[in-house]
């Protein structure tokens, strides 16, 4: 069903690139590689068993919670561009 402009299959593939760049961008969010034994951010050290239960960590709670934060904060990607997503 196409809408308006749109070709048939259009909202469809917007949904999927939506998806995916979501999935990418939480991916890249992961650690990875050898865990650190002091935070990056405070230097603080990091529990033994935070490294132990998240390979690759490189923040302490603390810093992690407000890197966390500061990335729910950020808007999501218009596709559509049309007022009532914008207006959100």
């Amino acid at each position: 069903m196409a809408g308006g402009w749109s070709r048939d299959g259009a909202v469809h593939e917007q949904i999927e690139d939506s998806i995916q760049d979501e999935l990418k961008r939480v991916q890249a969010m992961q650690p990875r590689g050898e865990s650190l034994t002091h935070c990056l951010e405070c230097g603080e050290p990091i529990p033994e068993k935070r490294r132990e239960l998240v390979p690759g960590v490189k923040f302490c709670i603390e810093c992690q919670q407000e890197r966390d934060a500061d990335a729910a904060q950020r808007g999501g990607i218009n596709r559509r561009g049309s007022k009532d997503s914008q207006l959100r």
